[in-house]
């Protein structure tokens, strides 16, 4: 667990997974698939900020969930669940067991493999392989030398595996093999300077992240309250900082999350409970932010956790851990700006992460201390309405819908 400033994590409370190895996909889908129920969500009859998407063909899709195996009521391993993709109803499955502490996690595109951080000490990234009847595999760790790796992305090039250390605060580079397997890292770069923020201890790399022009990685440290630029040698396995973007000190940049347009960048600041509106430059990497904004959620803290963007570019969620809310913004200005709507209620306790299906009708939050998944169907207007009851997961902290 991170040796943090922060309280990134809390009490939890069991909810055992289902064990299992082989089949688990395939079976999975077809199982949920038959127990899918009720009526396709409906569309908020007061206004529409965007016109209403075309409805998708009902369907069910697999469900990946995040843990901590080390803590008590924790998990055995990666979690596996599937979506209806027309109600949001979610049905269990098997554990992936063979995988520590794997509290993030990103899906290849290529559809056959997926990363998980060991959030520990010393720090490490797993590859798992998942077969199309189903099948399972744990190709194996690599360590990332540094330790509580939190975050990880696959580069657009589909070869490199980027990670992010909080406790040593630095960032690591793996090249990806043929079959989805990790090979030695290539390097690694710690955040030596600005010196850490008041009261910070230390840096803290908390995201690593390519930009949607592909050509550069941006990397947020919460203890350094930094967003570091880096290009990437795709030969070599290197990163080279080309830029950095100072937060104001004591903020805690934690996440980011792009705009479609590759122009603007949303930056959630744990630590003075605000949303930073980034201008983002593709053609040098240079990211600018501006002043920070309210997370709608009054006095006290809020720790926002992480930003998300509908695939449209319309509307922004924030999920805010203290008050255990989601707030909601609408996109202006081609993305150069927010206007803070409303928040709701997450539903669940400590909304660790948040994740959108990939036609963004449907918002997901892994509940950390309550150890659930909560569910919220999209309204045209970006509305939220929860979906159902929260779904059980073991000190939830990731939950990634595959496509």
């Amino acid at each position: 667990m991170k040796p943090s400033p922060h309280p990134s994590s809390g009490p939890e409370r069991p909810a055992p997974g289902l064990p299992g190895r082989r089949g688990f996909l395939g079976g999975l889908l077809a199982t949920a698939a038959a127990a899918a129920v009720g009526p396709a969500l409906a569309t908020p009859a007061h206004a529409a900020a965007r016109p209403a998407p075309a409805p998708a063909p009902r369907a069910v899709r697999p469900l990946l969930l995040g843990t901590y195996t080390s803590e008590a009521g924790g998990g055995t391993g990666i979690g596996t669940a599937a979506y209806d993709t027309a109600t949001g109803a979610i049905t269990p499955g098997p554990v992936v067991t063979g995988v520590d502490n794997p509290s993030y996690l990103a899906f290849h595109p290529s559809g056959s493999t997926v990363y998980a951080v060991a959030e520990q000490d010393p720090g490490a990234v797993t590859a798992v392989r998942l077969a199309p009847d189903g099948a399972y595999e744990v190709l194996g760790s690599r360590p990332t030398g540094g330790s509580g790796t939190t975050h990880l992305s696959v580069h657009p090039s589909e070869r490199w595996l980027l990670s992010a250390d909080y406790g040593s605060g630095s960032v690591a580079v793996h090249p990806i093999a043929e079959d989805g397997s990790l090979g030695e890292r290539t390097d690694l770069v710690t955040h030596s300077s600005p010196p850490p923020g008041p009261g910070q201890g230390g840096p803290h790399a908390h995201q690593i992240v390519t930009a949607p022009d592909g050509g550069h990685v941006l990397a947020v440290d919460l203890g350094t309250d930094t967003v570091y630029t880096y290009t990437l040698d795709e030969s070599a396995g290197t990163l080279t900082e080309v830029s950095r973007a100072a937060l104001a000190p004591g903020s805690g940049p934690r996440h980011l999350a792009f705009h479609p347009d590759g122009r603007s960048a949303y930056l959630a600041c744990e630590l003075d409970n605000t949303l930073v509106v980034c201008a983002y430059d593709p053609a040098t990497g240079a990211l600018a932010p501006g002043p920070g904004q309210s997370t709608g959620t009054g006095s006290g803290t809020s720790y926002p956790a992480q930003p998300v963007v509908t695939g449209d570019g319309a509307y922004v969620y924030l999920a805010n851990r203290g008050p255990n809310s989601l707030t909601r913004y609408a996109v202006e200005d081609g993305g150069a700006a927010l206007r803070l709507l409303d928040t709701v209620p997450v539903g669940g306790d400590w909304p660790r992460q948040l994740a959108l299906s990939p036609d963004s009708s449907l918002l997901f939050a892994a509940n950390q201390r309550s150890s659930t998944v909560t569910v919220f169907g999209v309204g045209p207007d970006g509305s939220l309405t929860a979906v159902g009851d929260p779904f059980p997961a073991p000190v939830a902290v990731c939950v990634l819908p595959l496509p």
